[in-house]
């Protein structure tokens, strides 16, 4: 398995998107995932941001990229579908950054739906809506051979049920799961069961742990937190982390582990860089 990490660790730090390439070339990780940006941001153009702006030329963000030795996993391109700006705004976007992916060299875009139950819609209302807008999105997807992966992130997805029926919205294998640890966990679910369930299904996995002030607060209150609070490995989620990495490996699953963890810069994402090396090592799997 691949390990990779996603540029919201370095939010808080400010970091430009050059700069998480740096800490992914000296750490040696090779496989980086951020989110797109379609349109201009003052944050983003100064340098604040560690995120890709869509007008910036992917050929050249490539070339730049393997520079250093890193290329993509995924972009998140994950704007909520379920509620009724997500036809408006989520679909044009995620539509926009299929084609600039394939160009980047990257194989996968994330997409997801909202943290909440939709106002104005019944719950089989969202999830019709949700339908459609994914086989417009499947379909361009196909086009470019691209696969689409549904974030284990909100109300719906975080519901086993809701995500299977969203897993077959279209019959295609590029309509995938992105699998999270964290934002399973934090719903009130068993990280574990998820995976197993889902297995065949799984195309791209988050792993986020939970700190204890976390889970104590917001457990099956919350469907999706941006990243923890805590080191991969510090927290209340460490041993069904570990449990997820022993299915993946019995099934076969060759991806990329996208770490999603608050950095503080650098020191709490090279702790959690250290177990999730340390934990594969130990349960015989080797990093790609």
């Amino acid at each position: 398995m691949k390990i990779g990490f996603h540029t919201d660790a370095f939010n808080s730090a400010y970091w430009s998107f050059e700069q998480c390439l740096e800490w992914a070339q000296a750490n040696q990780v090779h496989q980086i995932e951020c989110g797109v940006i379609d349109g201009v941001s003052w944050i983003h153009g100064l340098g604040y941001q560690p995120h890709v702006a869509l007008y910036e030329d992917p050929l050249l963000l490539r070339r730049k990229m393997s520079e250093y030795g890193v290329e993509f996993s995924q972009i998140d391109a994950a704007y909520p579908l379920s509620g009724e700006t997500g036809p408006l705004y989520g679909v044009p976007y995620v539509l926009k950054a299929i084609p600039w992916a394939k160009h980047a060299g990257c194989p996968s875009v994330a997409t997801t739906d909202g943290l909440h139950k939709p106002e104005g819609l019944s719950d089989d209302e969202a999830m019709a809506l949700m339908q459609r807008s994914y086989r417009q999105i499947v379909d361009v997807a196909e086009a470019y051979e691209m696969i689409i992966t549904i974030e284990i992130h909100g109300y719906f997805t975080t519901d086993p049920e809701r995500v299977s029926q969203m897993l077959d919205f279209v019959d295609s294998p590029l309509l995938r799961m992105n699998l999270d640890t964290g934002n399973s966990f934090i719903a009130g679910r068993d990280p574990v069961a998820f995976c197993s369930r889902f297995i065949d299904r799984i195309a791209h996995v988050h792993i986020k742990d939970v700190s204890e002030s976390l889970a104590a607060a917001a457990r099956g209150d919350q469907t999706g937190i941006a990243v923890s609070q805590c080191a991969i490995g510090d927290g209340m989620n460490a041993d069904n982390i570990r449990r997820v990495l022993e299915l993946l490996r019995d099934a076969g699953y060759q991806g990329v582990l996208s770490m999603e963890c608050e950095g503080q810069a650098g020191p709490m994402i090279e702790r959690s860089l250290a177990w999730m090396r340390k934990t594969m090592q130990e349960l015989g799997i080797p990093e790609e």
